[in-house]
């Protein structure tokens, strides 16, 4: 009977290798951004690449290395890759949401479970007949020294997962500190695959220490799905550096802690609510931090201590309630029922009509549409009477 090399779910990981190796050189051939996440998801696609590979060799007997060296090697280049994919993970979101990302050497720091780990290879002479359980007799390593070697490659790039996950809802509130309105979608996308990864990650711990307790077969069909997973998600990351991530914002570099504490200038606090309640600059569209300080003279660090110390809210929040406020007065104006929703909202500064709807009915409690109905009919009564 012939016997086949690969199986259909070894094909899976042919797949995600050769995918990742294509698609590292196609986001090399893109025009070169200010922003290097390209060059991170690059990082990113080929530490799951070698990864994938490095576990078809591992698990498939028709690759088994036979000699002593690719017996020693293979633990080194499986473990050091599954350990550098969560950092390479990590700066790849830290580079999409951070304002202009440098790789430095402190950076450099997230290379440590990568060299523990191979030190930890080194000192304990793990074999890849080690690593699959079938080496016997006096030089086999404890089982229970091997089982804590594959939880700590499933535990690292996982809490590196977790790190990003926190990053972007961060990464979320420094929008609102800084911007008057931001697009949802791309950052919206960006959770889910992130959240799509913590997942991906989280299931592998799982049916590793399943198989602790379940039948290996078991246990072998269950982690197949994180193969299936893995080509998904790096065809969709791919995808998203194409179409969404160009379009996110930028952030500032956070103020030290000491001069986030200082409370503002009463000066200050008086020219940001004259702005505001003379001048109305909530009126104008697309309005950030930077234009709101560099408008009325002040630098975004003093601008941004008045809104959050003496206001008690973030920027986001504190121009689209004025804005807000400037659009029930238009809806209750009866000379102005001829003007639409959108004529209103536009005139207001917001951007679209699904953000204005949604900040306005968790203000108000009603639609504008229903506020305004309300609103003309008391004034109809009032004027009856």
């Amino acid at each position: 009977m012939k016997e086949y090399i690969f199986n259909i779910h070894d094909l899976t990981l042919i797949m995600t290798v050769a995918e990742c190796l294509l698609l590292c050189v196609f986001q090399q051939a893109l025009p070169i951004r200010d922003r290097n996440y390209g060059r991170l998801l690059s990082l990113f696609l080929l530490t799951v690449a070698t990864a994938a590979a490095c576990t078809l060799l591992l698990w498939n007997d028709q690759f088994r290395p036979s000699s002593p060296l690719g017996q020693t090697l293979q633990p080194y280049l499986l473990f050091t890759t599954l350990m550098l994919k969560g950092p390479a993970f990590y700066l790849f979101v830290s580079a999409l949401t951070k304002h202009d990302l440098r790789l430095q050497r402190r950076h450099a720091l997230h290379l440590t479970p990568a060299l523990l780990m191979a030190i930890l290879i080194f000192a304990f002479g793990l074999s890849s007949d080690d690593l699959r359980y079938v080496r016997t007799g006096a030089e086999a390593l404890p089982i229970g020294l091997v089982d804590r070697v594959w939880d700590l490659v499933k535990l690292v790039p996982l809490a590196y997962a977790l790190a990003a996950v926190l990053m972007l809802r961060r990464y979320r509130g420094e929008l609102e500190d800084e911007y008057s309105h931001f697009s949802t979608t791309e950052l919206s996308w960006l959770n889910i695959l992130t959240y799509g990864v913590l997942i991906s990650w989280s299931w592998s711990l799982l049916v590793h220490l399943l198989g602790y307790r379940i039948p290996a077969s078991t246990a072998d069909m269950l982690g197949i799905i994180d193969n299936y997973t893995t080509c998904i998600l790096v065809n969709a990351f791919f995808a998203y550096s194409l179409s969404y991530a160009h379009q996110l914002l930028a952030t500032r570099p956070q103020p030290s802690r000491e001069s986030s504490e200082e409370k503002p200038p009463e000066s200050a606090v008086a020219r940001v609510r004259q702005a505001m309640e003379t001048e109305k600059i909530y009126l104008k569209k697309n309005l950030s931090l930077d234009i709101f300080s560099k408008s009325i003279q002040l630098s975004p660090r003093v601008v941004s201590s008045v809104v959050n110390k003496h206001f008690g809210t973030n920027f986001f929040e504190f121009i689209n309630t004025y804005r807000v406020e400037e659009a029930k007065a238009l809806l209750a104006d009866a000379s102005r029922a001829e003007m639409t929703i959108m004529d209103i909202l536009l005139e207001c500064g917001f951007n679209s009509k699904s953000a204005f709807n949604r900040f306005f009915s968790r203000l108000t409690g009603m639609s504008p549409r229903e506020y305004r109905k309300q609103a003309l009919e008391k004034s109809q009564l009032a004027t009856a009477s």
